[in-house]
C-alpha cells in the first residue's frame, strides 16, 4: 500500500471517529436535558402541564340591591346585553365567515375592518373591527368569547339572537350592571361602580374578584358598604383541551353569595322634596336678581331623636347612571374640572365657614359656664371697639368689632341675644367685655362646648366623603399660622367666624342635640341589612354618641382665654377635670331659638307654619375662597356670605331637624330659612297622607 492510501485511510478513520464523537455527544447531551427535564425538573413540570391543563373559572356573583325607607329602589342590578362572538363554533368556510361578520357590523355599526391584529383586544373596544378581534381571540383563546359591543338595545338584542340560530359562533351574552332609578337625586349618597384599581389589584384577587370583569364602588354607600353588597364569586376548576375548550369539572364547584341589600333611612319623597325646594329657591332667586346669586346648596334632614337622615341633598351632583358600565372621559373631566366640585358630598365633605348658626355652642358655654345668666341685661350697640392683644402684657391695638343690624339692639337679655342672633351680644359672651365685667367664655372652653355638639368630630355617618372640620385653638394657630393666637381671634370665633369651620353636617347635629335635651345621637344612613332570601341581618338601633347633660365630656381649664396654650385644670390626681351641661342650660337655648321663629330672625320665614311649633337658628358667614377671589369678590370689610339656617319641630317633641345651607346665598334669614321651613312642611304633608292611608 502506497504511502498515500495509507494516509487517506488514516483521514477516513479520523472522520469516522469524529463523527461517532459528535453523535456521542448529541446523545449524552439529549440524554443529559432528558434527565434533567424527566428526573430533577420533574415536578416543576408537571406543576406547569397541570396548570395548562387545569383552569379556574370565577362565576361572577349579584351585587346587593339598594333600598329606601318605604321599599323604593336605589340601587339594582339590569341586564345589559352583549354581542359576542366564539372563535372555535364559526363555520370552517372563510367565505361564510365574511358574509356573517358584514351583517353583524351592519346591525351594530362595528366595522369588519379596522386597526390590526398588533393591538390589544378590548372587549367591546373601538379600536379594531370584527375580523382583527376574530383573528386576535381565534390564535390565543379560541373557546373564550370576543366581545364585540356591550351594552346593546334590547330589542336590537333580540334581533340578533334571532339571526344568531343561523350564525354558528355568534351570540347574545346577557351580564347584570348597575342601575340607579333615582339618579342624580340620590347620586351623593349612593355613589357609583368602577373597574378595580391597578393599585388594589393583587387585594381583590385575594378576594375572588376578577379585574377587569368585577366592578367595586367609588363613592357614597356603594363604597362604604363595598364588603356587604359585593357578595362572593364562584368558582369552577375545570379540565381543558390543548385549544382551552372546558372538557369536565375536576373539583366541586364552589358555589356564588349573592351580595347582601341595604335598606336606607332615607325618604326618597322627602328627598325629592328637598332637592327642589332648594333648586327652585335657588333659581328663583337668581332669577329675580337677574343674576347668578348662588349655583348650589345643602339640604340634610333628620330626626333628632334617633340620628336617622332623612333627606341628603348636594346640590348639584351628577348622574351616577353615566357611570354605570364605564366612565366617559369627557364626562369625567367636565365634572372633575367644575369648580363646584359635584363629585362631593358638600353635606357631610365641605368645610365651611358657619356664621351665626354656631353661636348655640358659644351659648351653651356662656351659660353653663356662668359668663352670663338668663335674665342678665347685655348692651348691644351696632359697633365696640376692644383692644386687641396677642400676648399677656400686649399693650393691644384698638380693633372694631360690629354688629350685622348696624343700628345695634340695645339692651337684650339671653333669649333676645339668641332670638334676634346678636353679633355684639356674642362677641361679649365669648371674648368678654370688661366694661360690663363679662369675662367671656374664651377660646379654649369655646372649643371644648362646640366640641361636646358634635363640632370638631368625625361623627361616623356611613359615607367616605365625611369630614371633621376645624375649631381652632392656640397651638393650632401657632402651627399653621406661625403666629400667637389673639383676642380678636376668639371674639370672630364666638360668632362662627375666622378659622372655624364645618360641615353642614355637625351644624345640623349641634342643633339636633339641643332639641334632643341633650342627646347627641350618631347620624346614620343604614336602616337594616338584609340578605339574598329576605332575612334582616342587622336591623338599625338608634346610637347614642354621648348626653352633654350626663356624660362629663366639657373639659374645665385653668386659663380659658388660651393665652399662650391651652391648659386643662388637673384633679389632685393628675387627671383633667370635666363636667357636663346642666339641664337647664339646654332648656334656655331651646327657648332662645323657638323665640327666633316668634319674633326673631326665623318670624317672617317661618309665619306660614300655622299650628306647628318650631325653634331654629339663622346664620350669614363671611367667606373668601379660591372663586371669591378670582371674580374678585373679596374686598376687605365686603366679603361675599353664606346663607345657612337649622331648625326642627314640633318645638316640644322634635320629630325632625333641618339645615339648609345655600353658597354665596348673603343672608340666612332671607335665602336659607325658607328653605328649611318649606322642607319642615313638607314632611309634615308626607306624614299626613302615610297617616291617612294607613287609617283605610
Amino acid at each position: 500500500m502506497s504511502a498515500t492510501n495509507g494516509a487517506n485511510s488514516n483521514i477516513d478513520r479520523m472522520r469516522v471517529v469524529s463523527f461517532w464523537v459528535v453523535v456521542g455527544l448529541v446523545f449524552t447531551i439529549f440524554i443529559g436535558r432528558l434527565f434533567i427535564l424527566q428526573i430533577v425538573q420533574h415536578d416543576e413540570w408537571a406543576a406547569q402541564a397541570e396548570e395548562n391543563r387545569i383552569r379556574e373559572i370565577s362565576v361572577a356573583t349579584l351585587r346587593g340591591v339598594i333600598y329606601d325607607r318605604n321599599g323604593i329602589i336605589l340601587a339594582r342590578n339590569i341586564a345589559s346585553y352583549n354581542v359576542a362572538i366564539l372563535p372555535a363554533d364559526l363555520p370552517d368556510d372563510e367565505g361564510e365567515n365574511e358574509r356573517i361578520f358584514r351583517a353583524l357590523s351592519e346591525l351594530t355599526g362595528v366595522p369588519l375592518n379596522k386597526g390590526t391584529i398588533d393591538e390589544p383586544l378590548i372587549p367591546c373596544g373601538d379600536n379594531l373591527g370584527i375580523n382583527q378581534m376574530v383573528a386576535i381571540g381565534s390564535s390565543f383563546a379560541p373557546y373564550d368569547s370576543v366581545l364585540v359591543k356591550c351594552d346593546i338595545d334590547k330589542d336590537l338584542a333580540m334581533v340578533i339572537q334571532e339571526k344568531a340560530v343561523d350564525w354558528p359562533g355568534v351570540s347574545i351574552e346577557i351580564e347584570p350592571v348597575r342601575d340607579y332609578p333615582t339618579g342624580e337625586l340620590t347620586a351623593s349618597i349612593i355613589g357609583y361602580l368602577g373597574p378595580i384599581p391597578a393599585s388594589q389589584e393583587e387585594e381583590y384577587r385575594d378576594l375572588g374578584f376578577v379585574p377587569g370583569r368585577d366592578k367595586v364602588g367609588y363613592a357614597g354607600i356603594e363604597h362604604y358598604f363595598q364588603d356587604v353588597l359585593a357578595g362572593t364569586n364562584g368558582k369552577r376548576v375545570v379540565e381543558v383541551d390543548a385549544a382551552g375548550e372546558v372538557l369536565r369539572d375536576v373539583e366541586a364547584p364552589v358555589p356564588l353569595e349573592h351580595g347582601q341589600n341595604l335598606v336606607l333611612t332615607i325618604d326618597t319623597r322627602l328627598q325629592q322634596a328637598a332637592y327642589s325646594i332648594l333648586k327652585t329657591e335657588i333659581e328663583s332667586w337668581n332669577a329675580y336678581l337677574g343674576r347668578t346669586l348662588s349655583n348650589s346648596g345643602v339640604v340634610i334632614a333628620i330626626n333628632p331623636k334617633t340620628g336617622e337622615i332623612l333627606a341628603m341633598v348636594s346640590w348639584p351632583s351628577y348622574e351616577n347612571n353615566r357611570m354605570a358600565r364605564l366612565i366617559p372621559s369627557y364626562y369625567w373631566e367636565q365634572l372633575t374640572s367644575d369648580p363646584r366640585d359635584l363629585l362631593l358630598n358638600h353635606a357631610v365633605g365641605a368645610e365651611l365657614p358657619v356664621g351665626s348658626v354656631f353661636k348655640l355652642a358659644t351659648a351653651v358655654g356662656a351659660l353653663n359656664e356662668g359668663v352670663v345668666t338668663p335674665d342678665q341685661i347685655v348692651d348691644t350697640p351696632g359697633l365696640i371697639t376692644v383692644e386687641e392683644k396677642f400676648y399677656t402684657n400686649d399693650p393691644g391695638k384698638s380693633r372694631e368689632f360690629v354688629d350685622w343690624n348696624r343700628a345695634g339692639f340695645g339692651s337684650l337679655d339671653f333669649e333676645g341675644g339668641l332670638a334676634n342672633s346678636s353679633n355684639i351680644y356674642f362677641y361679649k359672651l365669648g371674648g368678654g367685655y370688661q366694661a360690663e365685667g363679662i369675662e367671656g367664655l374664651g377660646i379654649c372652653r369655646l372649643q371644648t362646648y362646640a366640641e361636646a355638639l358634635g363640632y370638631n368630630n368625625y361623627l361616623g355617618i356611613e359615607l367616605p366623603d365625611e369630614q371633621d372640620g376645624l375649631i381652632p385653638d392656640p397651638t393650632w394657630k401657632r402651627i399653621n399660622t406661625s403666629e400667637n393666637w389673639s383676642t380678636g381671634d376668639t371674639y370672630i370665633s364666638s360668632v362662627g367666624q375666622g378659622y372655624v369651620l364645618a360641615t353642614p353636617l355637625q351644624v345640623l347635629m349641634s342643633a339636633a342635640t339641643i332639641a334632643n335635651d341633650g342627646a347627641l345621637m350618631r347620624p346614620t344612613l343604614l336602616r337594616e341589612i338584609v340578605d339574598d332570601a329576605g332575612n334582616v341581618v342587622q336591623s338599625f338601633q338608634p346610637e347614642q354618641i354621648w348626653d352633654v347633660t350626663q356624660d362629663a365630656i366639657i373639659q374645665k381649664y385653668e386659663n380659658p382665654l388660651g393665652i399662650g396654650s391651652c391648659k386643662p385644670t388637673l384633679d389632685e390626681d393628675g387627671n383633667p377635670v370635666k363636667v357636663t351641661v346642666e339641664p337647664w342650660v339646654i332648656d334656655e337655648v331651646q327657648n332662645g331659638m323657638r323665640a327666633a321663629v316668634l319674633y326673631g330672625t326665623l318670624a317672617k320665614a317661618f309665619e306660614d307654619m300655622g299650628d306647628l311649633a318650631a325653634a331654629g337658628k339663622t346664620g350669614t358667614a363671611e367667606y373668601c375662597d379660591e372663586v371669591a377671589l378670582e371674580k374678585g369678590l373679596c374686598i376687605p370689610g365686603e366679603w361675599p356670605s353664606h346663607a345657612w339656617t337649622v331648625a326642627y319641630a314640633p318645638y316640644n317633641d322634635p320629630e325632625i331637624a333641618v339645615v339648609a345651607f345655600v353658597y354665596n346665598g348673603t343672608e340666612g334669614a332671607t335665602v336659607a330659612a325658607p328653605i328649611v321651613a318649606r322642607v319642615i312642611d313638607a314632611y309634615f304633608e308626607l306624614k299626613a297622607v302615610d297617616t291617612a292611608l294607613s287609617a283605610q
